[in-house]
């Protein structure tokens, strides 16, 4: 089982930029689908962003469109969040998971499914928060 730590939260006006790292150990992330979900107060958790790392298939929520990118160093075992534009809707806790979907069927399952199956999702981070605030 992979664990997953992140990194890079922190506190930012309207408008400005944070970076989140997911650092990965225990397994190489090659075969599995990586994502970023938020939860805010009193409210659902949500997915933001998935990468499904054999072929770099990605998914945004529609309110992070154009604003949120997720990658990945390899090298690093580490995927990431670049945050632009932050809004004030953006504040929440922000997870990174991974749900190991081998070289089968979910390799042909569009992103955005896989990424709304929190189920599937085995290892979590322990969360870091984002507060966007003037």
């Amino acid at each position: 089982q992979v664990q997953l730590v992140e990194s890079g939260g922190g506190l930012v006006q309207p408008g400005g930029s944070l970076r989140l790292s997911c650092a990965a150990s225990g397994d190489t992330l090659d075969y599995y689908a990586i994502g970023w979900f938020r939860q805010a107060p009193g409210k659902d958790r949500e997915a933001v962003s998935c990468m499904r790392n054999v072929d770099g298939s990605t998914y945004y929520a529609d309110s992070t469109k154009g604003r949120f990118t997720i990658s990945r160093d390899n090298a690093k075992n580490t995927v990431y969040l670049q945050m632009n534009s932050l809004k004030p809707e953006d504040t929440a806790v922000y997870y990174c998971a991974a749900a190991h979907i081998g070289v089968g069927a979910w390799t042909i399952t569009p992103v955005q499914v896989i990424c709304v199956m929190e189920a599937l999702f085995g290892s979590w981070g322990q969360g870091t928060q984002v507060t966007v605030s003037s």
